[in-house]
């Protein structure tokens, strides 16, 4: 990775921490190892199957860390009172953009304990304020899981209809998802209702007119108003026209529940962001607790970097051994109050710049 790419990526998870604190969030920092079974029991949860392993002195299977939130999780006490924390981890397994094991930056923040509908409002918006960092060209897609699994328990077609057809909802498919709608008798009535989720997509107002019709009773309408009440709060904001609804973004339901997002920037291939409710995980690790969080992985934003990044500084300060050392200090620091990114050297070279200003010879 080259300098510039990693001073990029660096630049990044700084702004995110100091986002994170402004909003109270306390640093979390752990052990690079944890024992195996912690990540064999929830394979699930993880971004990937990839893990590192290694025996310890005592022979005991260890894991390089390939998630943080499992192990805040595991290491957390069993309390309900209300933890707010943020991390910048290094997190080792396959990487999205090479393919290969790779120790990767990601940053994030968990929110477990009493968790109210506030402290849901306030990490998407986390979210938002997070993709905002990475580049203005954002967005982020909200669900809720809560209308999904509703909905799957009155078709009430057992667990592999519902794995089979979270899976088409996810891919967008609605070829397929008839057909698996055909394949188990499933009434045409509920195969609409299925189709609709799957096509529920964009503007927040839109979106929640269009599931207003099917979700009228139980937990479909508790569900149902959560997010509404959660749209009209995101409406007022200035992230409004970023943020859509998609009741196609499905997380593993075994471990998520309730609100669920996922982050977009412009340049980048896939979510660069991904986070959501996840009291399920806190119930099967034996916690007591409710939890909302997300993590940024910032190893994704090496190509978007490497594209975007035409130079390597903004401006070149080019000086010789007739140029006065202060004149020199004074024109950096002048340029970059300006948040110009400067280099000051004596040779050119291959070096790659916007603008140059010359003070060789004493000019100036």
């Amino acid at each position: 990775m080259s300098e510039t790419i990693l001073k990029e990526e660096e630049r990044v998870a700084f702004q995110l921490r100091s986002l994170y604190r402004r909003y109270g969030y306390l640093p979390y920092k752990m052990s690079k190892f944890e024992e195996y079974d912690l990540y064999v029991g929830n394979k699930e949860f993880l971004v990937s199957d990839g893990v590192i392993t290694f025996n310890d002195t005592d022979g005991k299977l260890l894991a390089l860390k390939p998630d943080v939130t499992l192990s805040i999780v595991k290491n957390i006490g069993d309390t309900t009172e209300k933890r707010k924390v943020y991390y910048h981890e290094n997190v080792y397994r396959i990487s999205g953009a090479t393919k290969q094991y790779k120790e990767i930056m990601q940053a994030g923040v968990e929110c477990i304990g009493d968790v109210d509908g506030y402290d849901v409002l306030e990490t998407v918006l986390l979210a938002a304020k997070s993709l905002l960092e990475i580049s203005p060209n954002f967005a982020l897609d909200v669900s809720h899981l809560g209308i999904v699994s509703a909905i799957l328990e009155e078709i009430g077609k057992g667990e592999k209809f519902n794995a089979e057809i979270t899976r088409c909802l996810a891919e967008k498919n609605p070829h397929e998802t008839a057909a698996v709608c055909e394949r188990y008798g499933v009434k045409a009535e509920d195969c609409k209702t299925l189709l609709l989720l799957l096509r529920s997509y964009g503007d927040m107002k839109t979106v929640l007119a269009a599931l207003q019709g099917v979700c009228k009773t139980g937990k479909t309408l508790d569900a149902y108003r959560e997010l509404e009440a959660l749209g009209e709060l995101l409406s007022g904001t200035e992230y409004a026209d970023k943020i859509r609804f998609d009741l196609s973004l499905i997380n593993d339901m075994n471990y998520y529940n309730g609100i669920v997002f996922k982050g977009f920037v412009d340049g980048v291939y896939e979510g660069v962001l991904s986070g959501g409710q996840y009291d399920k995980l806190l119930s099967k690790m034996g916690k007591k607790a409710k939890a909302i969080g997300f993590a940024v992985y910032l190893d994704l934003l090496e190509g978007l970097y490497a594209k975007k990044r035409e130079f390597d500084a903004d401006t070149l300060v080019l000086y010789d051994e007739n140029t006065p050392l202060k004149t020199v200090l004074d024109t950096v620091e002048e340029l970059a109050k300006t948040g110009k990114s400067v280099n000051a050297r004596k040779e050119k070279g291959d070096f790659r710049y916007g603008e140059i200003v010359d003070l060789t010879g004493g000019k100036r």
